[in-house]
């Protein structure tokens, strides 16, 4: 069957991987990096294969990202005894296969960002370029996740040692996100047409990874609800829209209104409520709304003093819920919404019950 036949692979890459990584370490225990570098390669070789699912591939991958971490501390230890970290920097490039090679430079790049023989904004912008040569979206997706938790403690912040210029971290999370989602995306067209629910169920699968980035940037320091307004917000909203697909569309919208604070919600709230009327017709809509309605109304009765004098949630809502009622929803869906709006206005505004008017 073919649980079994996975079942199978999976274990054969397993195996590998740990043969391998055994080597890897008994080398590198030996101070011999050549070869400890060369059975790093044979083990990053299994992210080659295109037979796992993407939740065995998951799980191959965390075993051997776990590896690497050895891998990594033997290149601080260098860094400690002296070794300049540009020279492994350029050493790991050689590797043969691009699959290896980027993994084994990301690795390398984490050192060489905290040994601070050159800005991080630097390092980070050539790693992020660099994994566009891989585009088969599921190594892809899995190698770009490697970049961004092996980047995630050293991206250039408000208070990072690593620079306090807010705008280049925000820039290299921007940058991995937008590809990170074409790559997503483009998993949805391969293959033929009578497999595309198998497909749909494992783009489902790997939407968390997309997500990550979004997750990152809503932990920066450095952005505040103007930066937000004017410098994040505008350019996640543009990779929603142009990639033009639906399952995309539903987790990023909902991944927004879930990860950033309610203040940036309050600000961009004519915006975001825009971006409704641009998704593909077999986004649902009214979840979207339904979810910003209860989250707002929540914060307006814990914070009613947060909220700016110059917004009015309301009748922003009222107007938005107007426009999706005339178009082609379903009477239930319409209904639903007026529900909704009902409740946010007693949510929210329980004294003044001439809002429900």
């Amino acid at each position: 069957s073919p649980e079994e036949q996975q079942a199978r692979w999976l274990e054969e890459g397993k195996a590998v991987v740990k043969q391998q990584a055994f080597l890897m370490k008994r080398a590198l225990d030996n101070n011999n990096l050549r070869d400890g570098l060369k059975y790093s390669s044979n083990m990053l070789c299994e992210l080659r294969t295109g037979l796992l699912s993407p939740k065995n591939f998951y799980e191959l991958y965390i075993m051997v990202a776990d590896e690497m971490r050895h891998l990594e501390q033997y290149f601080h230890d260098e860094m400690g005894r002296g070794r300049r970290m540009v020279e492994l920097y350029e050493l790991v490039q050689h590797a043969g296969n691009i699959v290896p090679r980027l993994f084994l430079l990301i690795t390398v790049g984490s050192v060489y960002i905290r040994s601070k023989e050159a800005p991080a904004r630097d390092i980070l912008k050539d790693l992020v370029e660099m994994c566009r040569g891989v585009q088969q979206p599921m190594r892809g997706l899995f190698l770009r996740n490697y970049l961004l938790q092996c980047a995630r403690d050293k991206l250039p912040d408000v208070g990072s040692e690593y620079g306090n210029e807010t705008i280049d971290g925000i820039d290299f999370l921007m940058h991995n996100f937008a590809e990170m989602n074409k790559l997503w995306v483009r998993m949805q067209h391969q293959g033929p047409v009578r497999d595309r629910e198998r497909r749909e169920r494992e783009r489902l699968d790997l939407r968390i990874l997309v997500g990550t980035n979004l997750v990152r940037l809503s932990n920066m320091e450095g952005i505040d609800a103007e930066i937000y307004k004017t410098d994040v917000f505008p350019r996640i909203i543009e990779q929603v829209v142009s990639c033009k697909d639906t399952i995309a569309q539903q987790y990023l919208m909902e991944c927004i209104i879930q990860v950033f604070p309610d203040e940036f919600h309050l600000r961009t709230l004519e915006e975001l409520l825009g971006t409704c009327s641009q998704l593909q017709a077999g986004v649902d809509t009214k979840a979207i709304l339904v979810a910003l309605m209860n989250r707002l109304a929540a914060f307006a009765k814990t914070e009613p003093a947060s909220i700016p004098s110059d917004v009015d949630m309301l009748s922003i809502f009222h107007s938005h819920v107007s426009t999706l009622s005339n178009s082609n929803l379903e009477l239930s869906s319409i209904l639903d919404l007026q529900v909704a709006l009902v409740n946010f206005a007693l949510g929210f505004a329980p004294d003044r019950l001439h809002f429900v008017d």
